[in-house]
């Protein structure tokens, strides 16, 4: 999800056809939080919608959750 959000900037800052919300946000969710975040903090991409800290940190809660739990 890290590549995928910086790939997102980068289309946004040529101007070019962008990633739908949708995938950033299922990417967060299926398997990618930490990177998310980080891509966010580092490209300074998506930090305005709080709608994307929310998931981020949600999903990330539930990943070291479900990683603790099965390990």
């Amino acid at each position: 999800s890290f590549i995928i959000y910086g790939l997102d900037k980068l289309l946004a800052i040529l101007k070019k056809y962008r990633i739908p919300e949708g995938i950033l946000l299922s990417l967060s969710i299926i398997g990618g939080p930490l990177g998310s975040l980080l891509s966010m903090l580092i490209f300074h991409h998506k930090t305005k919608k709080l709608l994307f800290y929310i998931i981020n940190i949600i999903s990330l809660i539930a990943w070291i959750y479900l990683t603790y739990k099965l390990c």
